[in-house]
């Protein structure tokens, strides 16, 4: 399998942050990288570092929020044997491991006060001192830190150390979400459909049924690229044959009629109580905007027969038993909606 480091996507806003990225690499600097989880803040890490001077040196990784506060300092800085209960030899921190090359910190606005105030030394003298010693360490270190808070907020309310901020951001690299990346839906599926294909053996790679398309270009992707990539592996994977294309992909892997259903909450009273699709579902349709009912209504009925029949891999008799139609009835809907072609 290929390494899983690549930048895909034709969208002006997601170049725009490649481009910024890939001229502000040769830099010194600290950089700041900042975005929502799944929009590949680790690849822009690894392009700086790549296209750096400091290409050839080691690239040091540290998620901050993967290690508890008391620990985050030994990780950071190193210490000597005794410093602490448990620390039975020397050990050199994540900052001397890197030197002369890149360290990235993930997960920067989770680090505590004290963390963020050795390591404002850190990034303004260029020395660390391990936890035990009293003799400072002198590192050149590149700094690439990256988050999905709003530091600027968390600092104006005394959270996160202006001062850090004001080093660390010397250039800041924002990564668009997916939702507003028009036209990398479709190319990030494609790509990531016929990689698993690949991997699955299949002889050729089908594509997606239309319908499947749209819905994923409709959904909102909280999880930006990683949740993509996931739908877009298990509606391979589940659906088994290379001849057809995929016409059923799952969005959310915990969707189950037998999913365990957490106890009821009773309602403030001043809430009316939801009843219906509507309690099980969430918010509705926009209700707001519909200027032809018919209209609104065939679209539903559309949506919900095409969801159904490719959950049942467009098998016309199980889909009529899971809504409830007879076959019939199934057929006469399938036609009304022109989705005859599809189905045969």
């Amino acid at each position: 399998m290929e390494r899983e480091n690549q930048f895909i996507g034709q969208s002006g806003a997601f170049l725009d942050a490649v481009e910024r990225a890939s001229r502000a690499a040769p830099m010194r600097r600290p950089v700041l990288v900042i975005g929502e989880r799944g929009t590949g803040k680790e690849l822009i890490a690894e392009r700086l570092h790549r296209l750096s001077t400091r290409w050839d040196e080691p690239l040091v990784t540290m998620n901050c929020a993967a290690l508890p506060e008391t620990l985050i300092e030994a990780e950071l800085f190193g210490h000597e044997a005794g410093a602490f209960t448990g620390a039975t030899k020397q050990r050199v921190g994540r900052f001397e491991e890197a030197d002369k090359g890149t360290l990235f910190l993930d997960e920067l606005g989770t680090l505590s006060m004290g963390a963020q105030e050795r390591l404002l030394r850190a990034v303004e003298y260029g020395e660390v001192t391990r936890i035990g010693s009293s003799r400072p360490v002198r590192v050149d270190v590149r700094i690439v830190a990256a988050t999905n808070e709003d530091l600027p907020e968390k600092a104006a309310c005394g959270e996160f150390r202006a001062d850090l901020l004001d080093r660390l951001s010397f250039e800041v690299i924002t990564l668009p979400p997916l939702r507003v990346r028009e036209g990398d839906v479709e190319v990030l599926a494609e790509y990531f459909g016929r990689r698993m294909a690949a991997e699955l053996g299949w002889e050729g790679w089908p594509g997606f049924a239309p319908h499947v398309t749209e819905q994923m270009v409709a959904h909102d992707w909280p999880g930006n690229v990683r949740e993509l990539r996931n739908v877009v592996e298990r509606a391979v994977y589940r659906w088994g044959d290379w001849h057809d294309p995929i016409g059923h992909a799952q969005f959310d892997p915990f969707d189950s009629p037998w999913k365990p259903v957490s106890p009821p909450k009773r309602p403030p009273q001043a809430a009316p109580a939801a009843t219906g699709a509507s309690a099980a579902q969430g918010a509705g349709p926009d209700f707001e905007h519909i200027d032809d009912l018919r209209v609104a209504v065939d679209d539903h009925e559309k949506a919900i027969v095409e969801h159904a029949l490719g959950r049942h891999r467009w098998n016309q008799r199980q889909t009529a038993r899971a809504l409830g139609l007879s076959y019939d009835q199934l057929r006469h809907c399938i036609k009304k909606h022109g989705l005859m072609q599809e189905a045969d």
